[in-house]
């Protein structure tokens, strides 16, 4: 490809990516109107650079982009590290999606938390100006073009952690020169596994270290944690608990037809829908044949009466999963599966959806270890939790493998720290 070519190629694609971000601004603006997430998504927007504000040019800055609440529990150790190592650098969070920013929004160890501006060039002039980094951390992905366009511009130091990559991704494709032009921003790619480095270097990007996930060192800090809930010691009441955790409607029909048709009087069910919504919280419960309570309705009862425990509320679920004897997470069957390492570092087996989970490394990884099980029908969900709750060393032997497997995986944040301490030095 000739140099004039080039240059033409890459101003046109350019001009076209950024006609279509005002678009797609345009397009959501119009759906918000009809989307509470949207609504919050357009609202939380117009308040970040009032929020930037607090910001001074004498302020050293250090500034995580997680997308969404998954990424942000993946950059949550780094946080922590670097509050703790650099206590006068002010830690700048942002998020791009509502469900990550209105759970996190108080974290108490950034001095701003807010949303990651629209991928226009101005939006990104100003906002990376605003902060002025000594370093950008982008946690797993969100590789906008005109963010690390202007990243590379003002030389602000910026690696990737906990990163993945596939080889179906632009970058790897033919006509994928334009994007893999962005990925020059980085310094540094800290990835998950020895997949991604292989197709980093047929693309020639070198400067990638296999780290592996930070949410193994997250979720195995929670260990460490009190994680007693006085409400579900008197709900369990010593009894056989299965706990299923950010459930979507697909995944809560199989459950439900579960406990109405083969739950015995000796096993016990908390659920924690993904989102809480008072009449789809409601329906969930009405759906439920077994005598079943809300976490609102919590202190009118006795607990130990019921067998089904809805968590109506956010932010206990990992405190919760610590009373199960054994797990079913949620976003599998068709949305994107959630966290399943919260779970099994708690050393009890998983059960998922088996429909969306590829390309999680830590699903693929369970699964191949026969700690965690991908079920894709009501046969198959009755099955596991079955065999689950009859045969003890089945349950113990795929707990074990769990809880190993988080284990044996922590120290990516370490080898993260050890890179940026050096750049600080």
């Amino acid at each position: 490809m000739s140099l004039p070519f080039l240059i033409l190629y890459f101003y046109l694609m350019n001009f076209i990516y950024n006609i279509l971000v005002h678009i797609a601004y345009g397009i959501i603006h119009f759906l918000s109107l009809f989307n509470q997430k949207l609504q919050l998504f357009i609202k939380g927007r117009k308040e970040t650079f009032k929020k930037l504000s607090v910001i001074q040019s004498t302020d050293k800055t250090i500034w995580i982009h997680t997308a969404s609440l998954g990424e942000f529990e993946q950059g949550r150790p780094i946080i922590e590290s670097l509050k703790n190592t650099y206590p006068t650098h002010k830690i700048i969070v942002t998020f791009f999606s509502p469900s990550g920013y209105e759970i996190r929004k108080n974290y108490a160890l950034a001095d701003v938390i807010c949303y990651l501006p629209f991928d226009t060039k101005k939006n990104m002039q100003n906002f990376v100006r605003a902060i002025q980094p000594e370093l950008a951390i982008i946690v797993k992905y969100e590789f906008w073009p005109n963010l690390l366009s202007q990243l590379k511009k003002e030389g602000i130091k910026t690696i990737l952690v906990s990163g993945i990559f596939r080889e179906k991704q632009l970058f790897f494709k033919p006509y994928g020169k334009w994007m893999r032009s962005f990925l020059t921003a980085f310094d540094h790619l800290f990835v998950q596994n020895e997949n991604s480095k292989k197709l980093l270097n047929t693309i020639n990007y070198n400067n990638v270290t296999v780290s592996g996930d930070t949410r193994f060192d997250r979720v195995y800090e929670i260990l460490q944690q009190d994680n007693t809930l006085d409400f579900i010691n008197e709900f369990k009441y010593n009894t056989y608990t299965v706990v299923a955790g950010s459930t979507w409607k697909e995944g809560e029909e199989l459950l439900v037809n579960y406990i109405n048709e083969h739950a015995s009087e000796n096993e016990k069910f908390i659920i924690a829908p993904h989102t809480i919504n008072s009449k789809k919280i409601n329906e969930l419960r009405n759906s439920i044949l077994k005598k079943t309570i809300l976490y609102s309705e919590r202190n009118q009862v006795d607990l130990k009466e019921y067998q089904v425990f809805i968590i109506d509320t956010i932010g206990l679920l990992t405190k919760v999963y610590s009373y199960a004897n054994a797990a079913y997470v949620g976003g599998g069957l068709l949305t994107g599966l959630h966290n399943i390492l919260e779970p099994a570092t708690f050393g009890i087996p998983v059960v998922f959806g088996g429909n969306n989970y590829t390309k999680f490394q830590e699903a693929n990884d369970l699964i191949r270890l026969k700690g965690s099980k991908a079920i894709t029908n009501q046969h198959e969900f009755n099955s596991i939790f079955t065999t689950l709750k009859q045969d003890v060393n089945v349950r113990t032997t795929m707990g074990k493998t769990c809880g190993d497997y988080v284990k044996n995986n922590t120290g990516a944040t370490q080898l993260i720290l050890n890179y940026i301490n050096n750049l600080f030095q």
